[in-house]
């Protein structure tokens, strides 16, 4: 399929400094909504309206959309750390998903964004998924920052049989929908809250799997061949905007919403429903790969901002953005003073949100993911400017094993059930086979259909070598942390190859 971004959305228009109604006494209220496994091509504005996202879509005309935002991973666990942290994943000890084996937890050393609002008086708190350190109580929610805690701790849960806790107390499935529940949770916080400044970070669970939507629902989307997968999925996705629009009506009935910032985006990429039938097919713009790939379709995500004393409406940004960006941004836009040492690999692009400066150029960033610890040159990619070079996943790097699969389903309706993380070996891929490296030009190609690595093989070469420097930098950061007992593979030789 060819990919076309629509140019509306796709043309950076700078803030006013004339327009800008700022408030300068009172500190600003700072919402952080993520979707789990929404991409591109799930917002009505952009597939013609196959779906049905009329809070969303609304959002991007009251606020600021940046076109060419990436999220720092293609899977959940890794991309929350980013956030979280303004740090490449790897370095966090945030690896991959299988909360089991301990590989979601987020190093003890590390200082989350919910620590340093806390620290300077905001009430803060996280309403969904955290899947940050499901097992072992120093790596609950409450014990990283935030003051309040309503959801679940792994990467998913059943949408009518849940299983969520407020502040370590489980509660059990009481007949509502959990997208419904959490909005109601999030309504809940700011009427408490609103007196005060706070953080609230909102992490839906929707439209991650298990794929479940009221019936009612999901009737409306069984039309144009489309399959029941996807039906499904846009159904769950129409709750969710729905229990957004609650959030929002709540900032206004408080008249607290010209004075907070709402940032809407999304953890990674789609999870594609594969038919044969591209008509059947969950549509993402063209952009290639999907969740699980650092292809386009995996990392790039449209994100949203939304604040009326502070960004001009229906603006949009092709400026190229990443997820760690956000930790030193709010930190900046809320007048908050960083008290963590540990270097930061965003940026903080306030002043352009602001309309005070341009947004210049971010250079360099990278991905690598695969299963069960970092594989180098397994679903890797670099971008330098509008240059994209990509390793394609070897083989087998990206599966789970049985056992994990089944432990992975079972922690999810039993947490209580465990207690330690399984600290065991890891698949050796070292003598795997390597596909080659591609190059892509993303400015005329952001589909990634033309692969020009042969007509630029020393641009390769050298993205080759600072992928590899990067990746050795971050797995040398990664060895260090001492407080997960992780067990590693034997890859180093995989950096030189």
């Amino acid at each position: 399929m060819r990919c076309f971004i629509d140019p509306r959305y796709s043309t950076l228009t700078a803030t006013s400094s004339e327009w800008q109604r700022r408030n300068t006494v009172q500190r600003p209220n700072v919402i952080v909504i993520l979707a789990d496994d929404m991409g591109y091509g799930d917002f009505a504005r952009f597939n013609g309206s196959a779906s049905s996202t009329p809070v969303l879509d609304q959002l991007m005309s009251d606020g600021l959309t940046f076109a060419q935002h990436y999220s720092a991973s293609p899977v959940c666990a890794p991309a929350r750390a980013a956030l979280l942290t303004g740090r490449y994943p790897q370095r966090t000890g945030v690896i991959d998903t299988l909360e089991a084996r301990g590989t979601d937890r987020l190093s003890l050393r590390e200082t989350t964004i919910a620590d340093e609002f806390s620290a300077a008086g905001y009430r803060t708190g996280l309403i969904g998924k955290w899947h940050n350190g499901a097992i072992d109580p120093r790596y609950h929610p409450t014990a990283r920052g935030f003051d309040e805690f309503i959801g679940f701790r792994g990467g998913w849960q059943d949408y009518w049989d849940w299983r969520i806790e407020r502040n370590g107390t489980p509660l059990r499935a009481d007949g509502r929908y959990l997208t419904d529940v959490l909005a109601d949770e999030a309504v809940d916080f700011l009427r408490r809250t609103s007196a005060q400044p706070f953080l609230l970070h909102v992490a839906f669970n929707a439209p991650h799997y298990p794929f479940q939507a009221r019936e009612g629902d999901v009737e409306v989307f069984r039309q144009d061949g489309r399959s029941e997968t996807v039906a499904t999925i846009y159904a769950m996705i129409a709750a969710m905007d729905s229990g957004i629009g609650r959030i929002l009506e709540t900032l206004d009935t408080l008249k607290i919403a010209d004075n907070t910032i709402v940032i809407f985006t999304s953890d990674n990429g789609p999870q594609l429903d594969r038919t044969g039938d591209s008509s059947a097919d969950r549509f993402n713009l063209g952009l290639s790969g999907e969740k699980l790939f650092v292809w386009e379709g995996g990392i790039r995500l449209p994100l949203i901002v939304r604040w009326p004393a502070g960004v001009r409406p229906g603006t949009t940004s092709d400026a190229f953005l990443h997820s760690t960006d956000w930790f030193p941004t709010l930190l900046d836009l809320a007048g908050i003073r960083r008290r963590s040492t540990a270097p930061l690999d965003g940026r903080s692009v306030a002043a352009s949100i602001r309309g005070d400066a341009p947004l210049g150029d971010d250079g360099e960033r990278f991905w690598q993911w695969t299963r069960y610890a970092p594989t180098a040159r397994s679903n890797a990619a670099m971008r330098k400017n509008h240059w994209k070079l990509v390793f394609p996943a070897i083989e087998g790097t990206l599966g789970v094993e049985q056992r994990d699969q089944r432990i992975d389903e079972e922690i999810k309706a039993h947490p209580e059930r465990f207690t330690r993380v399984r600290n065991e070996s890891v698949p050796d891929y070292v003598d795997l086979v390597h596909p080659a490296p591609q190059l892509f030009d993303l400015h005329s190609d952001p589909g990634e259909q033309v692969d020009l690595a042969d007509r630029h093989p020393e641009l390769v070469r050298s993205m080759s070598a600072r992928l590899a420097s990067w990746f050795e930098e971050v797995e040398a950061e990664r060895r260090s942390i001492t407080d997960l007992s992780i067990a590693f593979p034997h890859d180093t030789a995989l950096l030189k190859s």
